[in-house]
């Protein structure tokens, strides 16, 4: 069994973005009692039970610290990106990497889909993970330290202007 968390800490749900464990608590599914963590998404605002048993398979993990938050802006600033030509294979690994969750990750992915939308148009599904991306960038960036979310989308915006990229609008 991996990480706990408490009552109040803020974790990340990959892929859905961060919320606050509301509760802890104990049901029965079938003969047997099941432990899990009750989270409330910030985004939607909508809770989700994580079974203590699927915690790890599902990669919730604390929000990241700032010094983590450091390379993902430099990354932004300055990172190479590895994009694949295939839609196919490049939409999988972006899922794969979002999935994944960790912040550098999703980084990755919306550096890439922004390089690749000054080229061309995007999907309709790239365009919705580029704003899933974003969004799940400004709001772990904002609580990881403990600033506003225009604070935020301002430290993103200035690192992607290094990279002669604009942070896009949601959607």
């Amino acid at each position: 069994m991996g990480m706990t968390f408490h009552v109040g800490e803020k974790v990340v749900y990959p892929n859905q973005g961060v919320g606050t464990i509301e509760n802890i608590g104990t049901r029965s599914f079938g003969t047997r009692p099941e432990r899990f963590y009750l989270l409330r998404l910030a985004s939607s605002q909508l809770t989700v039970m994580v079974p203590f048993s699927h915690a790890d398979n599902v990669g919730l993990r604390r929000v990241t610290k700032n010094g983590q938050v450091e390379r993902v802006l430099r990354f932004l600033a300055n990172g190479e990106c590895k994009g694949c030509r295939d839609w196919k294979n490049r939409f999988k690994t972006n899922s794969e990497k979002m999935r994944n969750g960790s912040l550098m990750d999703v980084a990755e992915v919306f550096k890439t889909l922004l390089l690749l939308q000054k080229r061309k148009p995007l999907s309709f599904r790239e365009k919705k993970m580029l704003d899933k991306a974003r969004h799940m960038l400004i709001m772990e960036v904002s609580i990881s330290r403990s600033t506003r979310e225009s604070e935020a989308v301002e430290l993103l915006s200035k690192a992607l202007a290094k990279a002669g990229l604009e942070m896009p609008d949601p959607l």
